[in-house]
């Protein structure tokens, strides 16, 4: 089956990393090398911001894809390939509406940089933010910002997410996708931009076909990439809703799920 495996893509967080944001890097480097040698792309597909996931495969960066922000932003060996940007319009009513409502923790995410208002949210915010968004800026004012807007990653009280997950859905039917992470985190993306989305454009490019795609995944924003995938793997700690979709159950990230089922395949 390796031969037919042409795109391997996984997710990062809860996926092909540890609870720590760690993984075995030299076991890792010598898969990539097979999989280099079979003429097959590693991808990381990750609702992250491009330069944070590129600073985890720091040492490989170059020999790897990266589809970041839910599909936004898909950059490979080096080379820009794609940008779906939000409309101006659709920025503005959402920076807007975050005014109207305070406890509404945002930050706004662009292709150059992530960008945090000074007096919507305090130091200890950004820094927390930071280590997730490590191009990450403070600005006097949203609208001021010049970049190209990918989404929104906003934070609300836990115990009304759901409440805000509907309100977001009534106010930009349309406009804006709200995906939820848990815990108050709630991602504003661009309708129909996810990483299958990202997947199909790299399967165009490359010539190849979702039934020579292998994928693995562990959250709700994985959903849509492993029905793509003709071969899927749900981590052994994912959802439900997400195994019901995916073909195979792989070990958890914390027992190197991707990477032991990836020595299995190359």
């Amino acid at each position: 089956m390796q031969n037919d495996i042409k795109l391997v893509a996984t997710d990062i967080d809860g996926t092909f990393t540890h609870a720590d944001h760690t993984y075995d890097l030299e076991r890792f480097k010598r898969i990539l090398d097979r999989m280099n040698a079979a003429g097959c792309e590693f991808v990381g597909a990750s609702g992250s911001q491009y330069f944070t996931i590129r600073d985890l495969f720091a040492d490989c960066a170059d020999q790897i894809t990266f589809i970041s922000e839910n599909g936004a932003l898909i950059e490979s060996h080096g080379e820009r390939l794609f940008t779906q940007e939000m409309a101006e319009p659709t920025i503005q009513a959402m920076i807007d509406f975050a005014h109207h409502h305070s406890e509404i923790k945002m930050v706004m995410c662009g292709a150059q940089s992530a960008y945090c208002e000074r007096g919507t949210v305090d130091q200890a915010f950004f820094d927390l933010t930071n280590f997730y968004y490590h191009h990450l800026e403070w600005v006097d004012d949203f609208s001021d910002v010049d970049d190209q807007i990918l989404k929104f990653a906003t934070n609300v009280p836990e115990e009304k997410t759901d409440e805000y997950m509907a309100l977001f859905c009534e106010k930009f039917a349309g406009k804006i996708e709200p995906t939820s992470s848990g815990f108050g985190a709630i991602d504003l993306i661009i309708p129909g931009c996810h990483k299958a989305a990202g997947l199909k454009c790299l399967v165009e490019r490359w010539k190849i076909t979702p039934d020579q795609c292998a994928a693995f995944g562990d959250g709700g924003n994985d959903i849509e990439m492993l029905w793509y995938c003709k071969h899927s793997y749900a981590m052994a700690n994912a959802g439900e809703e997400v195994k019901r979709v995916a073909k195979h159950v792989c070990p958890s990230n914390e027992d190197d799920g991707v990477l032991v089922t990836l020595d299995q395949l190359f």
